[in-house]
């Protein structure tokens, strides 16, 4: 009997270890344990700016980063509305992929925005998720015949329905560096689109000023290699952004 006891004494020890640990998983995944994430670098609290994207609408387009996974819900998207008066359309579903792959996807929710909304600019996010994912990268194709099970043709079909449902400026944005092959091959992919397209790339990736942060900053500013911080949105990620917006939409 005692010999029993010990040994359900220790499965609960064990169980109680286990559930502590996914616990502290899951608030580091959020990014709750992150400086970062104060709420004195909260979207509320963030000074506000006189700029010429007061007043613009745009709609985001993305996944995590754009949905603000390891922010507490708060993504640069949030601080364009409070900074910089932007009127914001946020569609973003955290694990989702460019590549047409499930009712998820950019391309199948795309075509569930208002295409009545008089858009001033349209952003969308370079998905981390294809690069976790292998999502093949696909090529290039003629007008109409896209195949959006790849990234190529994802993108392309994106940057078509854009011009045709909301006739306004496109720009995709990509994720600062981390280690990823495949990502980077996508940035790459994503520069020779823009081209053929004639559409804007808020490059953070090969950005020497996002480069150039310091270890000390960098660690307040992202919860995890994908995924910033409050303060990374409100001091890293949208100064820049909002300065190729600016600068894209001639202001």
């Amino acid at each position: 009997m005692k010999h029993k006891k010990v040994i359900t004494a220790a499965v609960c020890v064990l169980l109680a270890v286990s559930i502590i640990s996914a616990g502290g998983y899951a608030v580091n995944m959020f990014g709750l344990l992150n400086e970062g994430n104060k709420s004195e670098y909260s979207a509320q609290n963030a000074p506000v700016f006189d700029t010429a994207l007061r007043g613009k609408t745009v709609i985001f387009l993305g996944s995590s980063v754009t949905y603000g996974f390891g922010s507490k819900g708060e993504s640069f998207v949030e601080y364009f509305e409070k900074q910089y008066g932007v009127n914001a359309v946020k569609e973003a579903v955290s694990g989702t992929t460019l590549a047409d792959i499930s009712e998820k996807s950019y391309v199948s929710r795309l075509k569930k925005i208002d295409t009545s909304i008089k858009a001033d600019a349209f952003v969308c996010q370079l998905s981390t998720n294809d690069a976790a994912k292998n999502i093949p990268l696909g090529e290039t194709g003629a007008c109409g015949s896209y195949d959006t099970s790849t990234v190529a043709g994802a993108i392309e079909y994106i940057i078509d329905y854009v011009k045709s449902a909301f006739n306004c400026p496109i720009i995709f944005y990509t994720g600062t560096k981390y280690d990823s092959e495949n990502y980077e091959k996508m940035v790459s992919l994503l520069h020779e689109i823009a081209v053929k397209h004639g559409v804007g790339v808020i490059d953070l990736w090969n950005s020497p000023v996002m480069n150039a942060v310091s270890e000390e900053d960098y660690k307040l500013y992202m919860t995890d290699p994908i995924h910033p911080s409050r303060a990374g949105y409100r001091d890293w990620w949208t100064p820049v952004m909002a300065e190729y917006l600016i600068d894209y939409l001639g202001g």
